[in-house]
């Protein structure tokens, strides 16, 4: 299951995350955030070394300037608090699941 990132919460379910954490900026609006969301709900029901999460850019615009997302859907893989790993637009599942083999 996803976990929905708040400015509130970031710190406890990504900074303090003991396994690598992908975070998908999306906004409701957004076309390619809706195609790409059921494979982000795939990935996050199959992987047990990882957490999922998802950070709405329309009601979190904190954390899309923090992270300059310039463009959505953005994914970005961060492991002990530290970005790893990111990309923009539409990414099959398998180059997804490859991001978080860190």
């Amino acid at each position: 299951m996803t976990v929905h990132v708040t400015n509130d919460n970031f710190k406890s379910e990504v900074l303090e995350s003991s396994t690598p954490v992908l975070i998908d900026f999306y906004a409701n609006w957004c076309m390619p955030c809706k195609m790409l969301s059921p494979v982000i709900e795939e990935i996050a029901h199959e992987v047990s070394n990882a957490k999922i999460c998802k950070v709405n850019i329309d009601e979190e615009p904190e954390l899309a300037q923090r992270f300059q997302v310039m463009s959505i859907p953005t994914l970005v893989v961060m492991n002990q608090g530290k970005v790893v790993n990111s990309v923009m637009g539409v990414r099959p599942k398998k180059e997804i699941l490859n991001m978080l083999a860190v």
